[in-house]
């Protein structure tokens, strides 16, 4: 992948240069951690890559341990279809994490190569106070979708310890319960049995949130930051139609130049190419990495929601348990929204460029060497334009917010279904 440094002739007379420190972005910060957690990041020396290593089996471990726990719950729960339908959500959760997590590791290399490209090309390039604006505005857009995503799925992981904590006022020692049922011919509700099940819960529990949002949060700042890169090639565009030639120049007829056919105003548009040329090879690999993770987001979405909505619509659940869901939903139609979102503004961004570059006075050049070179290339470019860069569900299907609306509206057919089961199912047992 190319690197390139864009510098715009005629635009930088102010000697604005701002060096984006990214370690400031909360987004940005919160989301490395959360990779530094799961163990998928860069490291510096031979100690950091051990302890990514270790960190790396911890987190796989983490994930295996509690579908197992699920897994047997399931088992000795089956008949049980509200219960059963609870436990199918914590599995769908789990295994999306795991299966996440296994993506990024077989491309971990490539999905490095974009964090280094993005840093060293987005985060701390220099930009002229009017890019700096664009910049801001979508990097706010990223810390709101960050912040809101993040905020409900740790209420959701607080709900999920703080229900046995409720639960367990006023039992019996022999009559408490866990965060999850764990079949074992143990005494489990006794002490220390029941503290130290309950920690390693507690904290299976917390790891297996962190894989769950990790991979989505930096998909979606990837997305957007992207995004907002074709916008600022969209200004770049726009201001070499503000360039103008020296009034004393005149041509061998005595008329005044016109800028557009300058050499200067070519060598503009053609590093503007060239940063348009590293932006969708940028959204090759992008799309090369995250394909089957968006396809498996895309197909577990619909059940995902279509479960949840049940345990908060028509389960006979507590009052904490309810709120537990309550909070899953809203963070599952968040992330739903973050990613299809941030997808829809890539399509969006890299489509309006050949607005942006039509927009170029091309009937003021000159018949010359340098305007027809420029009306060939603005051409040519416009064509490339009319096939914007994407995320598809691994080669099916681009996603966008249309994506989001067919999921929602495939969802609440399910919950229809299940509905429709579930009073069918009640009505029988009543006669």
């Amino acid at each position: 992948m190319r690197r390139f440094r864009i510098q715009i002739p005629n635009q930088r007379d102010s000697k604005f240069d701002m060096s984006l420190s990214y370690s400031k972005d909360f987004s940005i910060v919160i989301s490395s951690f959360f990779m530094k957690c799961v163990g998928i990041w860069s490291a510096t020396n031979r100690v950091e890559q051990r302890v990514r290593n270790i960190t790396l089996i911890y987190t796989v471990f983490t994930i295996l341990f509690s579908v197992w726990i699920q897994t047997r719950d399931l088992y000795f729960s089956w008949g049980d279809f509200g219960t059963c339908t609870y436990i199918a959500c914590n599995i769908l959760c789990l295994n999306m994490g795991l299966f996440k997590i296994f993506i990024l590791f077989l491309h971990k290399t490539k999905f490095l190569d974009l964090v280094t490209y993005m840093r060293t090309n987005f985060w701390q390039s220099n930009y002229v106070p009017e890019e700096q604006m664009i910049f801001t505005s979508w990097t706010r857009i990223c810390t709101y979708f960050i912040c809101f995503f993040t905020f409900f799925t740790e209420a959701s992981i607080i709900c999920y310890v703080i229900r046995p904590v409720v639960a367990n006022i006023g039992r019996n020692e022999s009559d408490r319960i866990l965060p999850f049922n764990m079949w074992l011919d143990l005494p489990l509700s006794l002490t220390p049995y029941f503290e130290v099940t309950f920690i390693l819960q507690v904290l299976s529990l917390y790891h297996v949130g962190i894989c769950y949002i990790c991979t989505d949060n930096f998909l979606c700042i990837m997305n957007l930051h992207v995004a907002g890169q074709f916008r600022i090639l969209q200004y770049r565009l726009e201001c070499i139609q503000k360039s103008k030639c020296k009034s004393g120049e005149r041509d061998e007829n005595s008329k005044a130049c016109s800028s557009y056919s300058d050499k200067k105003c070519y060598t503009t548009f053609k590093n503007c190419i060239q940063q348009h040329q590293a932006l969708i090879a940028y959204c090759d690999k992008l799309e090369e990495v995250f394909k089957v993770i968006v396809l498996a987001q895309v197909a577990i979405f619909s059940v995902l929601i279509c479960f949840v909505g049940y345990q908060v619509a028509l389960a006979d659940l507590s009052s904490t348990r309810r709120i537990t869901f309550v909070n899953l939903l809203t963070s599952s139609m968040c992330q739903l929204f973050m990613f299809t979102y941030s997808c829809d503004c890539l399509i969006r961004e890299s489509t309006n460029v050949a607005t942006a570059i039509y927009a170029i006075p091309w009937m003021d050049l000159r018949v010359e060497k340098y305007g027809k070179l420029l009306r060939k290339d603005m051409q040519l470019a416009i064509m490339r334009t009319n096939r914007p860069c994407c995320l598809t569900a691994n080669g099916f299907f681009p996603v966008s917010l249309q994506t989001y609306t067919n999921i929602l509206s495939t969802a609440m057919s399910y919950f229809t279904l299940l509905k429709q089961s579930t009073d069918e199912a009640t009505s029988t047992k009543s006669v």
